[in-house]
């Protein structure tokens, strides 16, 4: 990607400045921003070494301000950033006007042809079985690798080669999407998760499918953060997809 943070940028752009961040969030799985009407998530990057972009407590402070810090190299910092970003993105109303709502059992790959196709995967994503059955092969590439992963160095090598490519969307939390969009310039690219942001704009910067979570039980998931409770959070909201197709 030509400049870095383009995709940061375009996510920024028209974030309502007014609105007043009421509540925040930190847990070992997920942080989340809450605002007097809507609420936003991204998975917590326990990464708080580099100086943070701002000072004090983010509760009161406009959304708009705190919007721009999922560009901190903090990455503890930016998952307060990315959570604000899907405060203003990820809400009901935005779902319902966007016609997005996509049944969890379809996840990200409902009505691709995946027959022999080779897919990479960053991250662990929970995904039907029948993308391993019609896949010619599945590579995991994953920071903590597990028995049967490749290591996310392995990157540079292998998702150059896939034809399929599904991407955490934690990966704007950690800085590492934009690189990930040039290796995948030749295949089909998912971004995927509940830190996905509802945005069609990311369709013209090279995914062609964005898949995420709008939270509709607030208190459900502020509890299972409070209370580090295990387990994915779509039971406490509405997956949505959006296709390049659809546009």
């Amino acid at each position: 990607m030509k400049d870095f943070f383009t995709l940061y940028d375009l996510l920024l752009d028209g974030i309502d400045a007014d609105t007043v961040v009421t509540s925040t969030f930190l847990g070992q799985c997920w942080t989340a921003v809450e605002t007097a009407e809507h609420f936003g998530m991204a998975m917590t990057t326990p990464v708080d070494t580099a100086p943070r972009m701002l000072n004090g407590d983010h509760i009161g402070m406009p959304l708009g301000k705190l919007a721009p810090a999922a560009k901190s190299w903090n990455l503890t910092e930016a998952g307060f950033g990315m959570a604000a970003i899907n405060a203003f993105y990820n809400t009901p109303a935005r779902l319902e006007a966007l016609g997005a709502y996509e049944p969890f059992d379809n996840y990200c790959t409902d009505g691709l042809d995946l027959w022999g196709k080779r897919i990479g995967v960053i991250g662990h994503l929970n995904m039907p079985r029948s993308v391993y059955d019609q896949a010619k092969e599945v590579l995991i590439l994953e920071r903590n690798p597990r028995p049967g992963d490749y290591p996310d160095s392995a990157c540079d090598w292998i998702l150059p080669q896939c034809d399929v490519v599904i991407i955490t969307a934690s990966t704007l939390v950690n800085k590492t999407l934009p690189h990930l969009l040039d290796l995948c310039k030749n295949a089909y690219t998912i971004l995927a998760g509940p830190s996905a942001p509802l945005c069609p704009g990311l369709l013209e910067l090279g995914i062609d499918r964005v898949a995420g979570l709008v939270i509709t039980d607030t208190e459900g998931m502020k509890d299972k953060i409070r209370r580090e409770i295990s387990g994915p959070p779509y039971p406490m909201g509405k997956p949505f997809l959006l296709t390049r197709e659809r546009l």
